[in-house]
């Protein structure tokens, strides 16, 4: 960098780090500046990049609460320099959201679809890629290249106006195809002989393996944007169409791109089953939050076009040929079920053998419990997302005024406030981590904190302030031994008067020795995300074992049927698992005392308990079944 460039430092304080969408943003705005601005991610060493190509920034890799320098040189400099402060303070544009919640507003003036998890149609195969064998070379074919661009340009502009929600998407998607990195290697192989459709494809498919290599699992589903805009130039290269699903039919895909999921007419379509494993592709959470019936991972299934297939995404299954009448009493059964939960919502869960069940919220925001029906309270708020916006600590005040907020507009009912839980894939931009080998297995959770206590002192602080006040508990994440929860109450200090106190119980050494963590405590509460992962030694995000990552497996069933039975405290549960219908029936006739699950799902969650009868479960043939695709065979 030359001697008269100027720089700025930056913290990037997105929970995903510089993925497409905020990438986007800032490449948008360095074009829009005359100069010449470059990045180095200080926490790895890697660069200086141009910052001017998305594709260099999205693999640089910056993750949240990487510091970044950026230098600038030119007419401009200090005029970018400071726009980017101004950006970086502001997320580069990424709104946080609650985990487990991403997308889940309706998507602008789309048309929604029924919202159900069971479909049955005509099989409609899509998605196959693009045959350039037919194509023809010749005449001017860099002019036939930005020919394809300018309308692939126009279409995702059109949809990025029709859907606000998911505008952002689209305008990484814009950013993707105007690349000049990538642009300028496909002119020069044309330039060299190489016809347009041929330069294209090899160096998007370069682009997508690089993203592919990355480290953080949601970066890598990002491959399938590249792909996306890939397809979509090829296609108005060579003239190929996409097929659409017909009235009724369900659309059958390796993976999901967002424009396919935002332009299907959700009203429509019956359903769309994705070969691809994996929750967090753009695809994915814009057809979602349309209410488009949709299953991931269901493999390589043959599936023949025009035969009729279903799926329930609550059960796992998809079926070619299936039981038509079984599938469409089930869907009947569910809108009934929708609609009934939705009206008794504030109804209490008690069970037909008269067990009733609090179900709770998972909040990330003020926002999550202004929206919740239904709640008992909120049994997770996730202060490392209520606060993952900021690059300073939040001053004990501030935690005091969100806490109170948050029990406030949950009409004063308990809550139960997490304490920092970072590490592994959520760092906090303003507590910063050495980089580790392995994450997941290293300082995560309360462990961060017993070198630097400090942060904590001071969350503590702003929960005993609010405990005075409305009803509050507090747990520690990523307990494993006695004597961590020994120096957490420690920390913790003096009690006001009910305030309870508990556990995150997330790995299988914390399970198994829980008659020794839980004493003295009020409570536990099981993270079954971890908590599988830890068990089954499987990531959820990555889609080669992402299957074996199942809630269900019957160890992992064990292993809570261990706490239940040995904790001699009262017991919930705040992952994934509380939040389906199915699953909570089972966890409650295991001796689950609490079900803390995302928004929408708290009135489901609630109706399935309040007509389950669960001296009924066989919970012992269910802790002994051969896999967690027998325990759904046998609930």
């Amino acid at each position: 960098m030359a001697a008269t460039d100027q720089t700025v430092e930056v913290v990037v304080g997105n929970e995903h780090g510089l993925h497409a969408r905020p990438a986007a943003r800032l490449v948008g705005l360095v074009n829009s500046f005359d100069a010449v601005v470059t990045l180095t991610d200080l926490d790895t060493g890697r660069g200086p990049i141009d910052a001017g190509s998305l594709s260099m920034v999205a693999t640089l890799n910056a993750q949240q609460g990487h510091r970044l320098r950026v230098g600038a040189s030119g007419r401009q400099a200090a005029e970018v320099l400071a726009a980017i402060g101004e950006l970086a303070a502001e997320n580069f544009g990424d709104e946080p959201t609650a985990a487990g919640q991403t997308g889940s507003r309706a998507a602008g003036s789309l048309a929604s679809g029924s919202g159900l998890d069971v479909a049955i149609g005509p099989a409609v195969i899509a998605g196959a890629g693009v045959d350039l064998n037919d194509y023809v070379a010749g005449g001017d074919e860099a002019a036939r290249l930005d020919g394809a661009v300018a309308t692939v340009a126009e279409e995702l502009g059109r949809l990025r106006d029709a859907s606000p929600e998911h505008g952002g998407i689209f305008e990484a998607h814009l950013a993707l195809l105007k690349d000049r990195k990538p642009l300028d290697e496909i002119r020069a192989a044309i330039a060299a002989g190489t016809p347009a459709p041929v330069g294209w494809k090899q160096t998007y498919d370069d682009l997508a393996k690089t993203f592919e290599g990355l480290d953080d699992a949601y970066q890598r589903e990002r491959a399938q944007d590249v792909r996306a805009v890939r397809d979509r130039v090829l296609r108005a290269l060579t003239g190929a169409t996409v097929d659409e699903a017909a009235d009724g039919g369900i659309l059958v895909v390796p993976e999901l791109d967002a424009a396919t999921a935002a332009t299907l007419a959700a009203a429509k379509v019956a359903g769309i089953a994705v070969r691809a494993a994996g929750t967090t592709g753009h695809g994915v959470i814009v057809a979602r939050s349309r209410g488009i019936p949709l299953i991931t991972g269901i493999g390589d299934v043959a599936v023949p076009a025009g035969a009729t297939v279903a799926f329930d995404a609550r059960a796992g299954s998809f079926e070619v040929a299936p039981d038509e009448d079984a599938v469409r009493r089930t869907i009947t059964e569910r809108q009934t079920e929708r609609e009934r939960a939705i009206e008794e919502a504030d109804q209490p869960a008690t069970t037909v053998d008269g067990r009733t069940i609090a179900v709770l919220v998972n909040v990330g925001s003020v926002q999550d419990a202004v929206e919740a029906r239904g709640a008992d309270g909120s049994g997770l708020v996730r202060t490392e997302v209520l606060f993952g916006d900021r690059r300073t600590a939040p001053s004990v005040d501030e935690q005091a005024e969100q806490f109170r907020a948050i029990a406030r507009a949950l009409q004063e009912k308990p809550i139960t406030i997490r304490t920092w839980d970072i590490g592994g894939d959520k760092p906090l931009p303003f507590l910063p981590q050495d980089q580790e080998a392995n994450p997941f297995l290293g300082e995560r959770g309360l462990r961060v904190f017993r070198r630097r206590p400090q942060l904590l002192r001071d969350q503590l602080e702003a929960v005993r302030r609010v405990a005075a006040e409305t009803p509050v508990h507090v747990m520690f994440p990523m307990v494993t031994t006695a004597d961590e929860v020994a120096w957490a109450l420690d920390e913790l200090g003096p009690r006001p008067d009910g305030l309870e106190v508990g556990i995150m119980v997330e790995v299988p050494a914390a399970a198994l020795r829980i008659d020794t963590l839980a004493a003295g405590l009020d409570f536990v509460s099981i993270g079954t995300n971890d908590l599988t992962q830890y068990t089954t030694a499987a990531d959820r995000t990555n889609t080669a074992v992402a299957p074996l990552a199942d809630g269900l497996d019957p160890a992992v069933l064990q292993l809570i049927d261990h706490v239940v039975r040995r904790a001699g405290v009262r017991v919930a549960i705040c992952g994934d698992l509380a939040s389906d219908p199915q699953a909570a029936v089972l966890l409650a006739a295991l001796g689950v005392d609490e079900l803390s699950a995302v928004g929408p799902q708290v009135p489901l969650v609630k109706e399935r308990l309040r007509h389950a009868d669960l001296g009924q479960i066989d919970t012992a043939a269910v802790l002994a079944a051969r896999d967690a695709t027998q325990v759904r065979g046998l609930l």
